[in-house]
């Protein structure tokens, strides 16, 4: 799993276009640069999930795509997901791909799209005319600009004002992170 602290201290910035889970004021703000073929993202995702669930409120998660080259069906589940997207279907979409990593086929998608009940000639059109696949590459334009090179690669950042509480937050974060290895 790839850790980056940030170039220059710079991690990159929310926009209007990112999947987020939680608030943007969370104390903490974790973004992954994941790939759906990735059996490092599969196992991180695992991690995610638990690191969620132990620090509820307390954390925003933004996923972004960044399919690599090698893994030929990659750039497909993204665009998939973001066809889900299209359809409020994010989330839903990108936890089943993760979940079976190993069947991610074009008939797996569309069973999976099947699924969620998404509306199936959209989502077919979407795919066909790569609809989404403008909106994949500017995720990876942008992990290229904060020099993400394999996935996953992760940005943190810890937001606490005051010294309150700062302690218990780092703890549960590096509990979380022993937790999922």
């Amino acid at each position: 799993m790839t850790q980056s602290s940030a170039i220059n201290g710079v991690i990159p910035p929310p926009n209007e276009c990112d999947h987020i889970q939680g608030s943007l004021t969370a104390a903490i703000a974790l973004m992954e640069y994941g790939d759906y073929q990735c059996s490092r993202c599969g196992q991180a995702h695992l991690t995610v999930k638990a690191i969620q669930q132990q620090l509820g409120e307390q954390l925003c998660f933004v996923f972004r795509h960044f399919p690599q080259s090698h893994h030929f069906q990659a750039q497909r589940a993204a665009e998939s997901a973001e066809a889900a997207a299209a359809q409020g279907k994010f989330w839903e979409m990108h936890d089943i791909l993760f979940e079976h990593q190993q069947a991610i086929e074009d008939a797996d998608i569309v069973e999976y799209a099947t699924q969620l009940g998404l509306d199936l000639s959209q989502f077919l059109r979407e795919l066909t005319e790569h609809i989404h696949a403008q909106r994949v590459q500017q995720d990876v334009d942008s992990g290229c600009s904060y020099g993400v090179t394999g996935t996953p690669t992760f940005f943190i950042n810890i937001r606490q004002e005051g010294t309150q509480n700062l302690e218990a937050l780092l703890i549960s974060v590096l509990q979380a992170k022993g937790e999922g290895r």
